[in-house]
């Protein structure tokens, strides 16, 4: 019996795309495919693959609109929210260019005997494995600079969002790239799973610290597989700004934690303020503010959506509980939105202080608050985590930046900024359960290449022989 592949509308419960699943079989004839094609792929122009991307990005441009409303139908982020994914995408391709030129380019110094060179090469087949949050913009991160690099890609997108692949690589294919240079598999767990278990040369993947873990337990007996791995964190904000306006706060937090309906590896999980009027005061507007945000679909002018699907909306559900359960006290909580389906999952606010929480990633708006006396203490809150993704500080004080930029533990580390805050045009990645120590974006340039040291002559010239005459 086929498995099939069904994507719905979190917001309507509409269908909105529908497939066979890829087995065994076909996921080996893919990686076959891709290992035939990819010695003509690495041996084409630099420039050549260049144009080829360009031409991509020019395909993206063209489709812009219908692109982004299919993001919106099938992940149920807000339109104004899916048009920024497609603009990330575009904007990608020349990022990609000038990181594959500044990190894996080629370079040369004179030497007495020739020349030393360094060049980079591809690696040769990767898997890509893409996420439900950022269908589009995160899996793309990864395909463009290893296709700019030389390397054949086989791409399963998530189960939950396979339109939204779909679409990607048949704007590769219309910008003329070959087809066994880029191949996509659709499917769930087995896919996925009968996927990686192929010939491949790299895994690339962006989703959760459980899934992580399993793909390092998987290749520790295939050292030559290189493995890129972006996963999740459980990210600390600290507001520490005694004199500072608290509804400008609130607004920062709301858009640390409850963007894209939380559903983003950087979202604050954290907030650890002051005890005292100062924290009493930000966590007073933080709830109002959060009880007013305007939650729809669509083109709605609203902040958030729902949550990619019912599951998830069950399994955050779930989570709540437990906190609560832990004795986490409720000051604002909207996990069922009036008039709304199931998937949505407004804003939930906790008070956290003196709870043992579990370390673990919530994929949703839910922000647990953590009062603590003194600034010494807020760091070893911030750091009292396996993982190490993203954290942030809200404050006017210089000097306590200094100090939490040197002391924190994550890779992205923004101040007076959101937790959310990250660029293609900087690394992005973490350390401990957020990653294995490849952050992508910019330095995804890195793992799609090796470097390769060459010592050249072009003259046969015997060296002498210390002890002979």
């Amino acid at each position: 019996m086929t498995d099939f592949v069904q994507s719905i509308d979190p917001a309507s419960g509409a269908v909105v795309w529908h497939g066979a699943a890829a087995d065994a079989a076909a996921c080996a004839d893919a990686v076959s495919r891709a290992r035939a094609a990819a010695p003509g792929w690495a041996r084409r122009p630099l420039d050549h693959r260049i144009a080829l991307a360009r031409a991509y990005a020019a395909q993206l441009d063209a489709r812009r609109e219908d692109l982004a409303l299919l993001i919106s139908r099938e992940t149920g982020k807000l339109l104004w929210e899916a048009r920024t994914e497609v603009a990330a995408m575009i904007g990608k391709v020349d990022i990609s260019i000038r990181a594959q030129a500044e990190r894996a380019g080629t370079t040369s110094a004179d030497q007495p005997f020739g020349r030393a060179v360094l060049r980079h090469h591809p690696h040769g087949v990767m898997a890509v494995l893409g996420p439900y949050n950022f269908p589009g913009h995160l899996p793309n991160g990864h395909i463009v600079p290893a296709l700019i690099a030389g390397n054949t890609v086989v791409f399963k997108p998530s189960e939950l969002t396979p339109a939204v692949g779909a679409a990607m690589v048949d704007a590769w294919h219309a910008a003329g790239l070959p087809d066994d240079v880029l191949q996509i598999v659709q499917g769930g767990r087995d896919t996925g799973a009968a996927l990686i278990a192929q010939d491949i040369d790299g895994l690339l993947f962006t989703g959760s610290a459980s899934a992580g873990r399993h793909f390092r337990r998987a290749f520790v007996d295939r050292p030559g597989v290189i493995l890129a791995l972006e996963l999740g964190g459980n990210n600390p904000l600290v507001a520490w700004d005694p004199a500072a306006d608290p509804a400008t706060l609130a607004n920062l937090v709301v858009h640390s934690a409850f963007v894209t309906t939380g559903q983003r590896c950087s979202c604050a999980r954290r907030l650890i303020v002051p005890q005292g009027a100062a924290g009493d005061a930000l966590v007073a507007a933080l709830v109002d503010l959060a009880a007013r945000l305007p939650i729809g679909a669509g083109d709605d002018a609203a902040f958030m959506g729902p949550l990619i699907g019912t599951a998830a909306a069950g399994g955050a559900r779930a989570a709540l509980s437990g906190l609560i359960a832990a004795g986490c006290t409720v000051l604002l909580d909207r996990n069922r939105v009036a008039g709304r389906g199931d998937a949505f999952f407004g804003p939930v606010l906790l008070d956290a202080t003196g709870i043992t929480l579990p370390d673990a990633e919530i994929f949703a708006p839910v922000l647990s608050i953590v009062r603590v006396p003194d600034f010494t203490a807020a760091i070893a809150a911030a750091n009292a985590t396996a993982f190490g993704l993203s954290a942030g500080l809200l404050s006017g004080d210089a000097a306590l930046w200094d100090r939490f930029v040197s002391e924190v533990r994550a890779g992205v580390v923004n101040w007076n900024r959101p937790t959310t805050g990250a660029a293609s045009a900087a690394p992005f990645g973490g350390l401990g359960e957020s990653g294995n120590h490849r952050p992508s974006a910019y330095y995804a340039a890195d793992y799609c290449a090796y470097p390769v040291a060459s010592f050249e002559s072009a003259a046969l010239t015997p060296l002498p022989v210390p002890g002979l005459a």
